[in-house]
């Protein structure tokens, strides 16, 4: 697919090749439209994807000068996948307040290095600002994506189990990860001593059948290096396979995109305006229909680059709400205990796959609580102890026995809540300090309000209660939370909305102001809810191709 271009006019340009931008490739090109998918970094092999431990110099450790690379990326990347993450001294941004700005330029961006947690949102996130009154309304329901949800999962592959619950709604799944046997034993706790909330396995985009050339997970879980079977969904081993093989695509590596060219006369997009990485060359490529996915901050970004007469404060900015809104989601990571039984049960791999316990809080009457709006869902795994954890004494044969043989279980449980659509949460531009390609550096503003701490203190004792609950010792948490951003789920600087006096997009992912854009990252998002992002953002690009593609065919774009 290293099809760099002499050609300057497509059909459509797709901005960004991560989740949502191979989607909208696959389903642009598929539609007939010749699209150019622009991405600023490069294509990247899987090259440590079959290492071993002791087969990186350091035992897959940063080194020190790695580390001083990459000060905020490393806390989600190690030797085996520091590729897949930028070097933040060549792309520096500005925290305003403390805010994780994780990012992968290569082909694929993210979709290399996602948690593959596939869940779907429900009636009751897409209406919780119309209720309770924080943002704007949703201009969409559960009912406008539920079809898209179920083409996207059918793709894509996602293992998970059948619940029957409303909050939280189920899907076109293939069989489940199976449980632990202590994974299993809270299961059972949970479901005798509460009657608000259950365990479910965990919904993840890894195969547990084949699928279409590809393979199903090996359970090494290494999903972070690349997947020599291509055992879980990412852009590089399925959508732009896919697009590539319809003959429509064209992509071009090393291109950052500075702005969106605007046509004032038809009042439309007419193309972009790339710098290439490595010559810095600037060029200029069009088309009919732009859809960005550059991410979330990203998208802002070239937004609020995109100046002109018509719109001084950045392309589709009468609303003055791009930048704005920006969210993420609350992590607690740090709830954990042992647990003395099951010494008889082991447990084959290493699993990819998760326990969830689903938001339990605000759902109705009977769980409502007056310490916060909103909620959150619990995300946790079991395993037994092994040499790197457990305690050891002794010397030669005797340690080497105490090494082989497995510990205590344990398990750990961390929150992911829902954080709430702040105005004075932004990005914006740094016209004064400019990077290598002479583009204006990101500032971001990010803080928590009142409400997500709350939220925060809620799930830890939450956590810890049905850790003890279930018979478990020594638990406890790690009361400090990570830096916003932490949960990699940024999102909400270009929101969609039924009003173009508070909102950016329409109905269908389209710019109020110019009807050519189309955003379907996670800018796109009008709320967080509290469940992982990704497959919204993938059933929100395959509806949106739809739409694009029929005002296309039809002369109305």
């Amino acid at each position: 697919m290293k099809t760099q271009t002499n050609r300057n006019t497509f059909d459509a340009i797709v901005v960004g090749s991560g989740i949502s931008g191979g989607w909208a490739a696959k389903e642009l090109t598929e539609g007939g439209l010749k699209t150019l998918v622009l991405e600023r970094g490069a294509d990247k092999e899987f090259k440590t994807s079959s290492n071993n431990p002791w087969d990186f110099k350091y035992r897959n450790h940063l080194t020190k000068e790695e580390l001083k690379e990459r000060p905020v990326q490393s806390s989600h990347c190690d030797a085996g996948n520091k590729d897949f993450y930028v070097n933040d001294k060549e792309h520096p941004y500005i925290q305003e307040k403390p805010f994780k700005w994780i990012r992968g330029y290569q082909v694929g961006g993210r979709s290399l290095t996602w948690g593959r947690l596939s869940y779907r949102l429900a009636d009751i996130d897409f209406k919780a600002n119309k209720i309770d009154g924080h943002g704007v309304d949703w201009p969409i329901r559960y009912a406008d994506l539920e079809k898209w949800y179920d083409y996207v999962e059918e793709y894509v592959g996602v293992s998970g189990s059948l619940e029957g619950l409303e909050h939280v709604p189920d899907g076109v799944f293939l069989p489940p990860i199976p449980m632990n046997a202590v994974e299993k034993h809270l299961k059972e706790s949970v479901s005798k001593k509460y009657t608000d909330r259950v365990i479910i396995n965990g919904r993840v985009a890894n195969l547990t059948q084949y699928k279409k050339g590809r393979g199903r997970c090996m359970y090494r879980n290494l999903c972070s290096r690349g997947c020599p079977y291509s055992g879980y969904f990412n852009s590089n081993t399925s959508t732009l396979v896919d697009a590539n093989n319809s003959g429509k695509l064209t992509l071009r590596e090393n291109s950052i995109v500075k702005e969106v060219l605007y046509d004032k006369d038809s009042a439309k997009a007419v193309g972009v305006t790339i710098i290439d990485t490595v010559t810095k060359k600037e060029m200029n490529y069009y088309a009919r229909i732009i859809f960005l996915n550059a991410s979330t901050i990203g998208t802002a970004s070239i937004l609020l680059n995109s100046v002109s007469e018509t719109f001084p404060n950045g392309l589709g900015n009468s609303s003055l709400q791009i930048g704005h809104n920006l969210m993420d989601h609350i992590v607690n990571e740090g709830t954990y205990g042992t647990f003395n039984g099951l010494l008889d049960k082991y447990y084959k791999g290493r699993s990819p796959g998760t326990i969830y316990i689903p938001r339990f809080q605000n759902l109705g009457y009977d769980t409502q609580t007056n310490d916060f709006v909103r909620g959150y869902g619990i995300q946790g795994k079991g395993e037994r102890e092994n040499w790197q954890s457990k305690p050891t004494t002794g010397f030669g044969a005797e340690l080497k026995t105490q090494l082989e043989t497995p510990g205590k279980w344990k398990i750990s449980l961390g929150g992911r809540g829902e954080v709430l659509p702040y105005y004075e949460n932004k990005i914006s531009l740094d016209k004064n300090n400019l990077d290598q390609w002479g583009l204006p550096l990101v500032k971001v503003h990010f803080e928590y309000g009142a409400n997500e701490k709350a939220m925060m203190e809620h799930m830890t004792q939450a956590s810890e209660e049905m850790l003890r609950k279930a018979g478990f010792e020594n638990v406890g948490s790690y009361r400090t939370s990570p830096d916003p951003g932490s949960a990699v789920h940024e999102m909400g600087t270009a929101r969609m909305g039924n009003d173009p006096k508070t909102s950016v997009l329409n109905k269908h992912n389209q710019m109020h102001d110019v009807k050519n854009v189309f955003i379907t990252d996670g800018s796109c998002m009008t709320s967080s809810a509290c469940q992982n992002p990704s497959l919204t953002y993938m059933a929100l690009t395959a509806r949106a191709c739809s739409y694009a593609i029929e005002q296309f065919k039809s002369n109305i774009l």
